[in-house]
């Protein structure tokens, strides 16, 4: 191994594109021959002064731009340059939503390696990926996604599971197997925005139900059913969006217990299945005949996948439901269940659950730094905060005055059931914003609240 060492340019280019750039200009200069395997990263940030965590990312990018490759026990290679991609489409790049409460983006080289690979392994199957398959996915897709739920502390019968393209289509094809025009689910009163058009399109009323920081009150729960003779309750249990609130235990079996008395059915939304490692199991583990549980794989392995595992709690049940599936989707994309069955059974997905944990724990831990003082809610491993507003500050003062940042800001209006929104946001803090970005949008949030003279 030569040693190499990047040349870096003196710039505001953050070091780590500038290190990205200088292996970029060594191959084309042929300093480095294909196939040739770099220095370890620390070597290298103790040559030219950096700390750890930039070489890291610099070779990440590189491998983003694919330049290099990284193997797990072998070290990073310049890729050969048969082996060479397509550069990536800045177009793409760039068309995240800032908006969308997104997990943090791995920037590991080895674990980008192993995702990478994993793509590269199924594309040999691609003609029979391209191929129609069965609406709730195959019977091995799904004993593959059972094996990654029973790791996760759920255990579902393979005979109850379907894979469906992502959590909207599973609401959907329950709310359709359930309920019909007119009917009353009820919901939080801080609840999930995306179940909003869904029942307005299905022509369904949403009620809220009110709770304290433990989930929904279980006496408010059977006074709602009294009143309005709901189909179903919907709930996002866990990490809850937008409150960062996890029902705790003995809140969930007296939930369960509810539902069991009345015969209600769940809906239960578990999009941060995945994210929480401490979570309790499912409020449908106590009411198994009502439960319908979906794990969603978005927050946790890339929304761009499209996929949930969603328990289906009695037998019959699982032809209504496949109709309604394939009537407004068909199928999961065969490639995004491939991809997401090679991750689970390499191990591809548990690094990435730990990734996502701890990247999740850094993000929250500068948020409570900067906005120190200010009257929010957050949980460790959640992608946002909740942020109250002080008096005389309004959300749409606040808004406007961060217009054009990179942090996702969205008002309460969009999450309230019932009633007139509070003056709180929610404040995104994953996706592929970096923390140094983070920490200048946090700073600029934080101004932007408590500066009564703000002219902005």
């Amino acid at each position: 191994m030569k040693q190499w060492r990047p040349l870096l340019i003196a710039s505001d280019t953050p070091r780590y594109l500038e290190i990205a750039k200088a292996i970029k200009a060594d191959i084309e200069n042929g300093i480095l021959a294909p196939g040739e395997r770099l220095p370890p990263q620390r070597r290298i940030a103790q040559d030219i002064g950096v700390d750890f965590s930039t070489v890291s990312r610099g070779y990440a990018e590189a491998i983003r731009r694919g330049y290099i490759e990284s193997f797990v026990g072998r070290g990073t290679f310049v890729r050969a340059e048969a082996d060479m991609p397509e550069r990536p489409d800045p177009r793409r790049a760039l068309e995240e939503d800032p908006m969308m409460n997104m997990p943090p983006e791995p920037d590991d080289p080895g674990l980008m390696a192993r995702m990478q690979n994993a793509l590269s392994m199924i594309s040999a199957n691609l003609v029979p990926l391209l191929r129609y398959q069965s609406v709730m996915g195959t019977q091995h897709d799904r004993e593959i996604a059972a094996r990654l739920l029973g790791q996760n502390g759920v255990i579902t019968p393979v005979e109850h599971l379907a894979i469906t393209s992502g959590t909207h289509a599973s609401l959907y094809a329950i709310l359709m197997t359930l309920t019909k025009h007119g009917d009353t689910v009820l919901c939080e009163e801080l609840t999930y925005p995306g179940i909003r058009p869904i029942a307005a399109r299905l022509g369904l009323q949403l009620i809220g139900v009110a709770g304290d920081e433990q989930g929904i009150s279980p006496n408010a729960l059977v006074d709602a059913i009294h009143a309005h003779r709901p189909t179903a309750l919907y709930l996002n249990p866990t990490l809850q969006n937008p409150t960062t609130d996890t029902i705790p235990n003995a809140r969930r079996v007296e939930i369960a217990d509810v539902l069991n008395q009345h015969g209600l059915s769940l809906i239960e939304d578990d999009a941060y299945f995945f994210v929480a490692s401490n979570a309790p199991p499912p409020i449908s583990h106590w009411a198994p005949d009502l439960g319908w549980h979906i794990a969603g794989v978005s927050k946790c392995f890339g929304a761009g996948l499209r996929l949930a595992y969603t328990r289906v709690p009695k037998q019959e049940w699982m032809g209504p439901f496949s109709q309604a599936l394939r009537s407004t989707n068909v199928m999961a994309s065969p490639i995004s269940v491939a991809l997401m069955g090679r991750w689970i059974e390499d191990g591809t997905a548990r690094a990435l659950q730990e990734f996502v944990r701890g990247a999740a724990r850094d993000r929250q831990a500068l948020a409570k730094m900067i906005l120190s003082g200010c009257e929010f809610k957050g949980a460790p491993e959640a992608f946002n905060i909740w942020l109250n507003l002080p008096s005389g500050t309004s959300r749409a003062e606040v808004l406007a005055r961060m217009a054009n940042r990179q942090i996702g800001i969205m008002p309460s209006d969009a999450f309230t059931t019932n009633g007139d929104p509070q003056e709180a946001v929610r404040v995104c803090l994953g996706g592929p914003i970096t923390m140094d970005q983070l920490r200048s949008d946090l700073i600029a949030l934080k101004d932007a609240i408590l500066r009564k003279d703000w002219l902005g």
